[in-house]
């Protein structure tokens, strides 16, 4: 299979995975294993296959950047990385999800931060951390007597 094809395939899992996580609450327990456990060990094979078969051709390491660069220089193994990102922000999208609905914190404060952990991974999660924290905070203070 050409790199193109499955970088065409695997990106449509992870937007099948995304997809599900957005509509989790109406279907929880599928949304859960497709999104935690199928679509990123799909995609998570393909990447395997991917090191396997072209990792000990590359060039460069993970000593200096300029190495990191050199290893991306192979288009499979620069495919390779696009799989890592689709599989692990997917993995953590689930995470938030699952942890969102079990904390308590509500869904559209947890979906506003799916689109971030999609597109910028990290920034996604730590959006996810803060509301969580602020959520968790806000129920453990004690209730105001009169309302």
């Amino acid at each position: 299979m050409s790199a193109d094809l499955i970088f065409q395939y695997a990106t449509l899992i992870a937007v099948a995975g995304w997809a599900t996580l957005i509509v989790s609450p109406l279907m929880p327990r599928i949304s859960n294993l497709a999104a935690t456990y199928a679509m990123p060990a799909l995609i998570s094979v393909a990447y395997a296959g991917l090191i396997l078969a072209f990792w000990s051709r590359a060039e460069g390491g993970f000593a200096s950047l300029d190495e990191v660069a050199q290893l991306f220089q192979t288009r499979e193994l620069l495919l390779a990385g696009w799989l890592h990102y689709l599989a692990f922000d997917l993995f953590v999208g689930a995470w938030i999800v699952r942890t969102g609905r079990t904390d308590g914190v509500p869904f559209w404060l947890v979906l506003s931060c799916l689109p971030l952990t999609f597109l910028f991974g990290p920034a996604g999660y730590l959006a996810f951390v803060a509301i969580r924290a602020a959520s968790l905070q806000v129920r453990a203070m004690p209730a105001i007597e009169g309302r």
